[in-house]
């Protein structure tokens, strides 16, 4: 399974999950703001990850395991999922019902 697929059952998790992601250019939209990168926050209630299009496919790939683990540890835990997803989901085998 390479990184490409690994991002797309990732994104298929976050959305059953009802983390809100989007995509971003990876640019700052003016000379005052930082460039965009990778990240969860909490805005109006709802998790969001921010992905920037700027980050190579590992960052975001851990950016978003990171935010399943953090909010839907339980969705992740009852699911099968392929090795290499996994590895990137419990890497300490950490998530009850997971290992």
């Amino acid at each position: 399974m390479d990184e490409a697929q690994i991002l797309e059952v990732l994104l298929e998790l976050a959305g059953e999950a009802g983390l809100r992601v989007r995509v971003g250019a990876g640019a700052g939209t003016g000379d005052e703001l930082p460039p965009l990168a990778s990240g969860v926050c909490r805005l109006r209630g709802e998790w969001w990850v921010v992905l920037a299009r700027s980050d190579s496919l590992p960052v975001q790939i851990e950016t978003l395991a990171a935010a399943l683990r953090e909010h839907a540890a339980d969705l992740i835990g009852e699911r099968h999922l392929a090795p290499a997803v996994r590895a990137h989901l419990d890497p300490e085998g950490t998530i009850p019902g997971f290992s």
